[in-house]
Formats: C-alpha cells, sequence, structure tokens
C-alpha cells in the first residue's frame, strides 16, 4: 500500500542523507521525495512516498524516529490529507496541435509557462493520478520532456506538523 510520510527534521548538512541511507540500508523503496526549509528555517520538511504493508510502514517509521535530525514524523495516511503534485511538460506544438494544447491545457486546469514557434511547456498541478491522465490524453509522440516533482501533502483541518 502506498503511503505518504511526513518528517520533520533539523535544517542541516547530512540531514537528508542519513534519511535516505535508512531506507537504502533496509531495501525500501522511495518512489518520491520533496524536502524544503519550513517557516522556520531551522527546521526543513521532507515528504516521502514508499510503499509496504502496515507493519513495514511502522518499522520505517520506528526506524526514522531514531534519527538524531529528526524531530517528528507522521503518515498521512492515517487521516484526511491534502497531496498534490508539480509537472512540467515540454510538447511539440505546431499546427493544429497548438489548439488541441492549449485547449488540454483548460481542461486540466494546466497553465501554459513557456512559448516557442514550436513548442509549449506546460505547468499542471493535482494528483498523481490527474497528471498521468493528462499524459494519457494528449498524443505520446507530442511529449519532448517530462518533469515532476513527486508528492507534497498537507493533512486537512486541525491536523498539523509542528514541534
Amino acid at each position: 500500500m502506498r503511503h505518504i510520510l511526513s518528517i520533520l527534521l533539523e535544517n542541516e548538512a547530512g540531514a537528508l542523507s542519513r534519511v535516505a541511507g535508512l531506507f537504502s540500508a533496509r531495501a525500501y523503496n522511495i518512489e518520491s521525495l520533496t524536502v524544503a526549509p519550513t517557516e522556520d528555517n531551522t527546521l526543513s520538511r521532507m515528504t516521502i512516498v514508499t510503499s509496504g504493508s502496515d507493519d513495514i510502514i511502522e518499522q520505517i517509521t520506528k526506524q526514522l524516529n531514531k534519527l538524531i535530525d529528526v524531530v517528528k514524523v507522521i503518515d498521512l495516511n492515517e487521516a484526511d490529507h491534502i497531496e498534490r503534485e508539480l509537472m512540467l511538460i515540454k510538447v511539440r506544438a505546431t499546427g493544429k496541435d497548438r489548439e488541441e494544447m492549449k485547449r488540454m491545457a483548460d481542461i486540466f486546469r494546466g497553465r501554459i509557462i513557456d512559448v516557442t514557434e514550436k513548442t509549449y511547456t506546460l505547468e499542471l498541478t493535482g494528483t498523481g493520478q490527474k497528471l498521468d491522465s493528462f499524459i494519457k490524453a494528449i498524443d505520446e509522440s507530442l511529449i519532448l520532456e517530462t518533469v515532476r516533482t513527486g508528492a507534497s501533502g498537507i493533512g486537512r483541518g486541525e491536523r498539523v506538523l509542528k514541534v
């Protein structure tokens, strides 16, 4: 089962490496990883998407909590949460494909952020499924390049990850 772990850790050199090393040493797969400073510049928030049974996720959480840099860990899947992913996709846009790409961007609530004579670069945000659906909806031969951030998530309502 897919899980989104949200980790608050000290914003210090080597912290990311220690977390990634924990996953590597135990042969756990990281499907996506995002990390950035929080509103408190001494802390960073890391979001890891991984898969495993509830027992494996519990073991990962216990191991993460043992790391000195880790302040707090929560599994966002344990309660209601919001997740989003960002995708930048460069597509061929010439002739009739130009209008079709504009239409598809509108349908998926994307934005065209760069235009050349032959290409559009689009920005889309949403769940991974929405971004996958966009890719399936357009002609695969038009895709020149795709970059995705991986999931970022936050608990709904009063649920917060703070010290």
